[in-house]
């Protein structure tokens, strides 16, 4: 059980994916089994080798920040911390608060990022003035003395991973606790577990919990593309996302973002708010050995705090990288806890609809499981096909099927062994 009797729960909900603008249009894409991976528009792809991708469209951010203040500052953020400020606006939309009636000093904003890419038009001239004769090799003298000199002042603060939750505690007045966290593929499911200690230690009433990330730049996909599980397939882009199937040959780059409102209870029922489910138990642990037991270890470790036995989950929502290593591993923990249950967890893996978003994966992903409890029906995984032998789980495919239990568990984890956990209840009083 939860250290704490403060409890916390989720008031509002902001989504911005290839797949939609609102949660609801997106859990009615999902419902549908509508992929949103197509070829990349936003830049030219040709002679990449990686091509297909969750890819927003006609992503504009001045449509949801209407201030003059907000429009201004704008201009100082990259994609990735755009998508991520119209996400918390969304939120605090959705969640009805009269921030006026908010004390300021404990509304907090907490985020999960990645490294954000600077773009090819800004850096690429201080790179040409720096390189010497030999292509790709850069004089870092040069760099220093003259190619910094054409950035401009101000170019850093375009890309640090800690401006979408500074900007948006700026925009909102948000004064209580803040914080970033870093971790790659687990920030944002990190940033909720963190959001929900605040809150039961009494330390916030009211929290913006976000990740976004945007992999949709010509560096971060050669990185990808050299360092990184990426698939490098093209033909018929939605079915290219395939986790836990055994044709899968790598993930499918994405971007977006998920941001919730976690709210005390208390402060929640005064104010008279909607409440979506109740987050009950996080945890974390670190799989050192990529065998699944840190997996095993973090799923228990959310159980007992929830106080929650394994066959009370409805479904188990997966990361579901879609690589062929990580996915093994994830699905050998997940059938380490539940694969004893008389009847088999149903997994649902959400990066078959629109690809791997990185930090902003996190609570785009919770956000279906939120809404299915809500709405009493989950969603399929799509591209499930040919199960692999290497991940014995019940992945959920063909048709979305009736929520049955309250309870659900979600799980995200990074290629090098960090692993996040968290449970959430169905909302009935």
């Amino acid at each position: 059980m939860a250290a704490f009797s403060r409890r916390a729960v989720i008031t509002g909900l902001g989504h911005i994916s290839c797949l939609a603008k609102t949660p609801g249009e997106y859990f009615d894409a999902l419902l549908a089994g509508r992929s949103g991976v197509r070829r990349i528009q936003k830049i030219d792809v040709s002679k990449s080798p990686v091509r297909v991708a969750g890819e927003i469209p006609d992503f504009d951010a001045k449509l949801y920040i209407l201030s003059k203040d907000g429009r201004k500052s704008l201009k100082l953020m990259a994609r990735t911390i755009q998508v991520a400020v119209c996400a918390a606006q969304l939120a605090i939309e959705d969640s009805a608060v009269d921030k006026n009636n908010l004390d300021p000093t404990r509304f907090g904003v907490e985020f999960g990022a990645g490294l954000i890419s600077a773009e090819i038009d800004e850096m690429g001239p201080a790179s040409h003035i720096s390189a010497n004769c030999e292509p790709g090799n850069v004089d870092m003298h040069k760099w220093g003395s003259i190619g910094m000199t054409t950035l401009p002042p101000i170019w850093m603060l375009k890309y640090l991973p800690n401006m979408p939750a500074c900007h948006v505690s700026i925009m909102h007045n948000a004064q209580g606790p803040n914080n970033t966290l870093t971790e790659h593929d687990v920030s944002g499911l990190m940033a909720l577990g963190e959001a929900y200690r605040i809150i039961g230690r009494d330390a916030a009433d009211f929290f913006a919990v976000g990740g976004a990330e945007s992999k949709i730049n010509p560096v971060s996909l050669i990185r990808l593309a050299l360092f990184k599980q990426a698939s490098r397939r093209f033909e018929e882009p939605e079915k290219v996302s395939r986790p836990f199937d055994r044709r899968r040959d790598g993930f499918v780059v994405g971007e977006g973002s998920g941001v919730m409102i976690l709210e005390e209870l208390e402060h929640a029922k005064k104010r008279g708010a909607k409440v979506y489910a109740e987050l009950v138990g996080y945890a974390s642990a670190f799989d050192r050995d990529l065998d699944g037991k840190g997996v095993a270890r973090a799923i228990r470790a959310a159980l007992k705090d929830a106080n929650v036995g394994p066959e009370e989950i409805d479904h188990v929502n997966a990361h579901g990288a879609s690589t062929v290593t990580d996915d093994i591993w994830e699905a050998r923990g997940i059938d380490e806890v539940f694969g004893h249950r008389a009847d088999p967890v149903p997994v649902f893996a959400g990066k078959s609809y629109f690809g791997n978003m990185g930090a902003g994966s996190c609570l785009v992903e919770l956000t279906a499981s939120v809404l299915a409890l809500h709405r009493g029906v989950m969603p399929a995984t799509l591209n499930y096909q040919d199960p692999d032998p290497n991940c014995p789980i019940h992945v959920l495919a063909g048709a979305p099927r009736t929520v049955t239990k309250p309870f659900a568990l979600k799980l995200n984890l990074t290629s090098v062994g960090q692993v996040s956990a968290a449970v959430i209840r169905r909302w009935d009083s």
